[in-house]
């Protein structure tokens, strides 16, 4: 006798509530860290402060401490996306306010004062040149009267009197400026419509006179169809970046008129930029750097030996490391696993004594409820494989009957160029130890598997992405691991876009979610931001020349084939997708009488922030799933309204 309970999957009890994913949790996922010598900054997201990102520390005797007061919420909304959000020197903090966009500065036990005009002017990346008593910044000017915000990088006075100085313009996109020791140079990464970063930006460098002002520069890498990122001055003041020129994020260094390659892996050491102040690599004095790279397994800390080449692994017990920094011996990162919440890591790389100063679930969960992530390789279209990486259902106190096979969620992630990780997604024990299976596909698009595969989904997005999700729930199906008529999609943004236009252009799955999903591409490149203005472009087509191509790829103009039931989570200050699109989904429900459900969110933007609505979007896709799929959840779920069933 086994001792476990049978029960239909999909209704098991589990302690892994809303509530437990929610209460004194914080998200650290897209936030930053950075030493001030010995101290150590960080940010963190918080849902239950209504999304207010906060700005910590932990000073050199390990106390730790909000910086960041009541009133203010340390978020940039450059690109939208924001990041690189605070810099911290000698105690004294920069950080952006997301109510008003003006930089702040805030010296040690002071409060907040803005140095910035109260005007539509946003900064992120912010970096500090002492010398000069100034704040280096990527700026993006929504004041000019132009077409589209105009963005520059310039140099603010640390006390906000003097006039700010333009160090780079006449660019459509600037990021990651970053200063030599000794102060006389200035690299900067850059890029124009119609690419985004990762698919071609360029790395310059600018000579500085006494004053800071820039007096020439030139390009040292990249282009159109070479993405370079992160440039890094080395104790010695040679400049290092990132580039996928091989296929893959490696890293480089400039020498005279070239550069060179300083350890070749088919691996990446770097990620998309869809943020601000992401780092995925450090100098360990003037000899090694230490560094973050992924692999289809997962992420991995390593050492690079600068004079030969040599890239040794540093053993850890995560899988997914992210935004590396380095203070003398010590590296600080963010890190996780499938069974260990995301935290604020510190790593002594003499002894790799480890020391965790921040988890951002503190909930102790016993190993029986959480399903082990499998990367999985399978079949799809044109004679190609691709990845995902699957969760089995499990919780120990629980078995299904005989014969009876789990539901499936095909979780498609955003970006569209993002991907999923063997990381600690709570959101996916929520449903595994309930008795859902669940698939995150990493489809023909996705970062983590080189250039060649991330440029898959050039002019075929809406195809590459529906044929994966569908193949990778094939293929479960055929291993005979899933219930082949219970298989719903799931997935939020550019997931929600695959969402829909698999439920309308397909007749495969038998449900779906979308989470403020794109259902009509011409409106979203109409409407949507500058920094996606043309994301498009690439994915689909130029327009107007290709709008045929927009039409055939926009679920919107195909709702009335909707054929399975549907639930939509919206919020409706959202500016990159506006509620209208969700609500011509619901029409076009009413009008067939399909089942539906339509759960709006007053204040939230494009992603869900605030604690409340968070639960209501996880507890409403499982109660909207259980009445479809035919089973009694265990939780006390406050039911969603479902019309037309």
């Amino acid at each position: 006798m086994s001792g476990k309970k049978t029960a239909p999957y999909g209704s098991w009890a589990s302690p892994i509530s809303a509530d437990l994913l929610l209460n004194g949790t914080v998200q650290m996922r897209n936030q930053m860290l950075r030493w001030d010598g010995e101290n150590l900054y960080w940010s963190e997201l918080r849902p239950f402060e209504a999304g207010r990102i906060v700005v910590c520390k932990r000073s050199a005797d390990g106390t730790t401490s909000d910086v960041t007061p009541q009133g203010f919420n340390a978020r940039s909304r450059v690109h939208e996306y924001g990041g690189g959000h605070f810099a911290v020197k000698d105690g004294t903090v920069f950080f952006t306010n997301y109510k008003d966009q003006r930089l702040y500065r805030q010296d040690a036990g002071g409060a907040p004062r803005a140095i910035t005009p109260d005007a539509d002017i946003r900064h992120a990346d912010m970096l500090i040149d002492t010398p000069r008593g100034r704040v280096i910044a990527v700026r993006e000017d929504h004041t000019t009267g132009a077409r589209e915000p105009v963005n520059t990088i310039v140099a603010i006075d640390a006390d906000g009197r003097r006039e700010p100085i333009t160090i780079a313009s006449g660019n459509d996109f600037y990021a990651s400026p970053k200063l030599s020791p000794d102060g006389s140079r200035i690299a900067w990464q850059t890029w124009n419509h119609p690419n985004m970063p990762w698919d071609g930006s360029e790395l310059w460098i600018g000579e500085l006179d006494r004053d800071g002002n820039l007096t020439s520069s030139r390009k040292v890498a990249g282009g159109l169809n070479e993405s370079v990122l992160e440039p890094e001055w080395s104790p010695s003041g040679e400049l290092y970046f990132i580039s996928d020129r091989s296929d893959w994020w490696n890293i480089y260094r400039a020498r005279g008129e070239g550069d060179e390659p300083v350890c070749h892996r088919a691996a990446e050491f770097g990620a998309p930029q869809w943020q601000f102040g992401q780092r995925w690599y450090d100098f360990n004095g003037p000899d090694e750097i230490v560094c973050l790279y992924s692999e289809p397994g997962g992420s991995r800390l390593g050492r690079i030996d600068l004079d030969t080449g040599h890239l040794q692994r540093i053993e850890l017990f995560y899988s997914t490391l992210f935004n590396l920094q380095l203070s003398g011996n010590k590296a600080a990162m963010y890190a996780t696993s499938p069974t260990l919440a995301e935290r604020v890591l510190v790593l002594d790389l003499d002894t790799l004594a480890e020391q965790v100063v921040r988890v951002a679930n503190p909930a102790h969960i016993e190993s029986g409820y959480f399903s082990i992530p499998k990367p999985i390789e399978f079949p799809t279209e044109n004679g190609l494989t691709a990845h995902a990486f699957y969760y089995p259902p499990r919780n120990h106190d629980y078995e299904a009957s005989q014969g009876e096979k789990p539901p499936l969620v095909v979780h498609c992630h955003g970006g569209p160029t993002g991907s999923a990780g063997p990381t600690y997604p709570f959101e996916y024990q929520y449903w595994t130890s309930r008795g859902f299976a669940l698939v995150d596909v990493n489809y023909g698009g996705s970062a983590g598997y080189g250039r060649a595969y991330r440029t898959r989904l050039n002019g075929q997005w809406g195809v590459v992405d529906v044929d994966d999700c569908i193949n990778a729930a094939r293929h479960l199906v055929e291993q005979g691991l899933v219930d082949p008529d219970r298989v719903s999609i799931t997935g939020g943004s550019a997931g929600g876009y695959t969402v829909l236009l698999s439920l309308t252009k397909r007749d495969f799955y038998d449900a779906g979610a979308s989470h403020y999903g794109i259902g009509d591409l011409e409106l979203f490149i109409k409407e949507t931001h500058k920094f996606e203005a043309h994301y498009c472009d690439r994915l689909i087509g130029p327009y107007p020349e290709r709008a045929d191509l927009y039409r055939d790829r926009s679920a919107i103009y195909f709702a009335h084939n909707l054929k399975c039931p549907v639930i939509l989570f919206q919020g409706l200050e959202d500016k990159i997708v506006p509620p209208s699109q969700a609500e011509t989904f619901v029409e076009v429900c009413k009008t067939k009488g399909l089942p539906y459900a339509y759960v709006a969110f007053e204040g939230e933007q494009h992603g869900f922030r605030q604690a409340r609505n968070i639960r209501r979007a996880f507890e409403g896709e499982l109660y909207f799933l259980s009445r479809i799929f035919g089973f009694e959840v265990a939780d006390g779920i406050e039911p969603v309204e479902i019309e037309n069933f």
